[in-house]
């Protein structure tokens, strides 16, 4: 029997005071909805039915940066008027397979756990439906569970329609269910909407199961799944997920061998891989893809953007580093500056206030502090004093410099591309390189000094 998952994306999202549909708000720098969507495709589904509602051209265009193969799996209902979850499961029933289990999903629970939805699916195999319950800390806003005094589910209440003895009840509904396409097609034309908000009720779709004589099974979350199970209606909810992920993660980080100095305190938007015995201070924000080798030692306040860092190396506090490779034994920063292009090979050192864009820097060539190295190609053992700037742009084009081996560039030069200087050259500082340095050569451009013996400063001139 095949697997096909519904997942309900139609809703406003009043309370996150955004013009942004609530689905896309980002959990890790990823839309929420794109973590449903992940997890729902871990299951295998022949398909994954998305029902759009508010602002659903915005949601559809985001869903064209998913891969292709997930693409293809994805179709797509409109909910044209948001008149409850039935009426939204509705708008997708066409599409299901005639003899399909189904698993119904929210797009605004995105840290649901796979494994809770294979629960259902497990008791699916000895009832008509299964419903994912849990007990929060406060189960306020959520419909209860109705058992009768033999422990069997009669039904949901939801929070506005509860009584005061109903909302006392602590098991709430999370609204996710698994049943067969043909249970769907048979009861949701049988839900109405005589209840407090007019609305159709996916959770009523129980209760006439269990009318009917048909076998419905509450399933109960872990505890420790829990809060993974809240949904966001609000940004403070918002950021309590975040938090959660961030949490689990380094959790997971740290049992494979990560020494993070404060869990609490680190943020992967993004994916890190790691060797052994690697280091994360503080504060220390991971996007897109990054990989460490062995003994890395990040320093605290840094931010790691598709980066490559090799065995040995150590970046120093406040460093921001994007689409680079480092290559072994490196030393960045503090306060350094790589922009994308970067590679940087073994024991190179880019120090404070070092800015580096789409370079090739040599073996053992060092840049301590104060420059902009730009579209520059760099060999081994060279010496970039402070102040230099290689000065790439003439107000229209790039150009490139290229600085050979074992050379020294003194501070305060500026090398204007296109520009080369040959191996085991010299530069002196406060030159101005705007032809070949020709190899192990000296180049000196200063303006002639003079000195005035018993000089006088001007005086101010006192005011009439």
């Amino acid at each position: 029997m095949a697997l096909e998952v519904i997942i309900l994306a139609a809703g406003m999202g009043k309370r996150m005071n955004s013009q942004l549909p609530k689905v896309l708000h980002p959990v890790a720098c990823v839309p929420m909805l794109f973590h449903v969507i992940k997890t729902a495709n871990e299951l295998n589904p022949a398909k994954i039915h998305l029902v759009l509602g508010h602002q659903a051209s915005k949601v559809q265009e985001a869903l064209t940066k998913l891969d292709s193969p997930l693409q293809e799996k994805i179709t797509i209902s409109i909910q044209e008027q948001q008149l409850g979850t039935a009426h939204a499961v509705a708008q997708a029933l066409p599409k299901l397979g005639a003899d399909s289990q189904v698993i119904i999903l929210y797009g605004d629970t995105p840290l649901t756990p796979k494994v809770e939805l294979e629960k259902l699916l497990t008791a699916l195999e000895s009832c008509e439906l299964s419903l994912l319950t849990s007990e929060p800390k406060n189960p306020f806003g959520y419909g209860r569970i109705i058992k009768d005094e033999q422990g069997n589910f009669v039904g949901i209440v939801e929070e506005k329609d509860a009584s005061a003895e109903q909302k006392a009840i602590r098991e709430i509904n999370t609204g996710m269910i698994a049943c067969r396409s043909s249970t769907l097609s048979s009861y949701l034309s049988k839900i109405g909407n005589n209840n407090a908000q007019g609305e159709y009720y996916l959770t009523d779709l129980s209760s006439l199961l269990v009318k009917d004589g048909k076998r419905v099974c509450p399933i109960k979350a872990d505890p420790n799944n829990v809060d993974m199970l809240e949904g966001i209606n609000n940004k403070v909810q918002l950021a309590f997920i975040e938090r959660i992920y961030q949490q689990n993660l380094a959790k997971q980080y740290m049992m494979q061998g990560l020494t993070l100095a404060d869990p609490s305190r680190f943020d992967v938007r993004g994916e890190l891989e790691f060797g052994q015995d690697c280091f994360i201070d503080t504060n220390v924000i991971i996007e897109g893809k990054v990989s460490l080798g062995n003994n890395v030692v990040i320093g605290t306040g840094c931010v790691l953007n598709n980066v490559t860092i090799g065995d040995g190396s150590i970046i120093s506090p406040y460093t921001i580093m994007e689409k680079s490779q480092l290559k072994e034994r490196t030393t960045i920063g503090p306060f350094a500056r790589l922009r994308p292009g970067n590679v940087l090979e073994d024991d190179v050192h880019v120090g404070n206030f070092v800015e580096v864009k789409n370079s090739n820097i040599g073996k053992g060539t060092k840049s301590g502090h104060l420059t902009y190295i730009g579209d520059s190609d760099i060999g081994a053992g060279t010496n970039i004093g402070a102040g230099t700037i290689t000065c790439n742009y003439d107000g229209a084009n790039k150009h490139r410099t290229t600085i050979g081996n074992d050379v020294f560039i003194g501070s305060d030069t500026q090398l204007v591309a296109p520009v080369t200087v040959e191996d085991g050259a010299t530069v002196g500082a406060g030159t101005t390189v705007t032809k070949t340095v020709p190899a192990n050569c000296l180049i000196v451009t200063r303006a002639h000094a003079f000195t005035k013996a018993n000089y006088q400063r001007p005086t101010k001139k006192p005011k009439k």
